[in-house]
């Protein structure tokens, strides 16, 4: 157990259960089936739907998105759905180099507009593709410094008005009310026991900030998350 005060340099050495290739795959599959319940409970995409996408949507009508990480594909989903209820037209795109989230993604209930691909954010620009939005959540974290700074530059080139990258925000209080709240989904998954872990290896905002290359900015978004922002919806040539 992580004693209180100890979260005051990010865990590097953790590595999260679902990151090993032989993790047990029941395990495996039941986080990515409650990764829905954390992520409305907890990673305010419904506020930045509606706060960061949908105005973009409302300005044009439509919108390809490149979601980086996508795991079971949930956010992916759930992005899709908002905008086809408000009567956009939003593409949506989700990545994962993982086989074995590919594989559930590619068995969750289709969603229109919603498209999986077994790939990495590099294989895209080398394919020369664009998205006007790319965003990840929960993705950072996991990767190493030389990993961070490639996703960061892919995500430059991938998008055409805007990234988005939403992670958590490291701090004993958000480590201690996590346990405390989230414990049952943990119970024959790896939500609790990783996301604990996610916690310790997650950068604060000034970590985070310290990092970042120029054109990336640190912004507050919620209680327990923060977005790395790239780009303000406008377009390459500033204007909306």
């Amino acid at each position: 157990m992580t004693p209180w005060g100890a979260l005051r340099e990010r865990d590097l050495a953790a590595v999260e259960e679902m990151d090993k290739p032989d993790c047990d795959l029941r395990r495996l599959e039941r986080s990515y089936a409650r990764f829905p319940v954390v992520n409305r409970l907890l990673s305010e995409w419904p506020r930045t739907y509606r706060s960061r996408i949908r105005p973009l949507l409302a300005s044009r009508g439509s919108l390809s998105l490149l979601d980086i990480g996508s795991g079971g594909g949930d956010v992916a989903r759930s992005l899709a759905r908002w905008a086809r209820k408000d009567g956009f037209d939003l593409q949506v795109t989700a990545i994962d180099p993982d086989e074995r989230a590919f594989a559930f993604a590619m068995r969750a209930a289709a969603v229109p507009g919603v498209t999986y691909r077994q790939a990495h954010s590099a294989d895209l620009v080398a394919e020369g593709r664009s998205f006007d939005v790319v965003l990840s959540n929960h993705m950072l974290h996991h990767l190493h410094r030389e990993e961070l700074m490639g996703v960061l530059s892919d995500s430059e080139r991938l998008a055409a008005q805007l990234a988005l990258h939403n992670d958590l925000t490291r701090s004993n209080i958000s480590y201690w009310l996590f346990l405390a709240g989230f414990w049952p989904l943990g119970l024959g998954s790896f939500i609790c026991g990783d996301g604990l872990t996610s916690i310790r290896r997650s950068y604060t905002p000034g970590e985070l900030a310290a990092i970042a290359p120029p054109g990336w900015r640190v912004e507050p978004n919620g209680p327990w998350h923060h977005l790395l922002v790239h780009g303000d919806g406008s377009g390459p040539d500033g204007q909306d």
